[in-house]
């Protein structure tokens, strides 16, 4: 099924509804543009399909919200693990090292949630 998109510059054709969905992730269809669907008389605006609203990609919001806070959390968490597991007491070091593997794991959580994409509708 193809689909049109206008906006004030002009139209474009898109083979399918998942090809838009990636243009408004992008940033090339804006909420205000309309879309018409092969087969349709009517033009609807962009903001009014519920696909496009929810559409979001995890990826790109690492650095804001809470995860900014984690990864500060993980390079103090890691300085203080490398300061204790230096230290001559063996309870020194082992407090050193489970630091060490909770930042570990904090930050192959960020590390995996960076790189983590919602997939468009196809």
């Amino acid at each position: 099924m193809k689909y049109r998109v206008r906006n004030k510059d002009g139209e474009l054709e898109y083979s399918s509804f998942g090809q838009i969905e990636e243009a408004w992730l992008l940033g090339l269809v804006e909420p205000d543009d309309e879309i018409k669907e092969e087969g349709w008389e009517h033009w609807r605006k962009a903001s009014t399909f519920p696909t496009l609203t929810r559409a979001r990609r995890t990826g790109e919001q690492v650095w804001r919200g809470t995860w900014f806070a984690w990864v500060m959390l993980g390079v103090v968490g890691g300085t203080y693990a490398l300061y204790k597991m230096q230290q001559k007491d063996l309870v020194d070091k082992g407090v050193g090292l489970v630091v060490a593997v909770a930042v570990a794991l904090v930050i192959i959580q960020v590390s995996r949630r960076a790189f983590e994409r919602t997939k468009p509708h196809r």
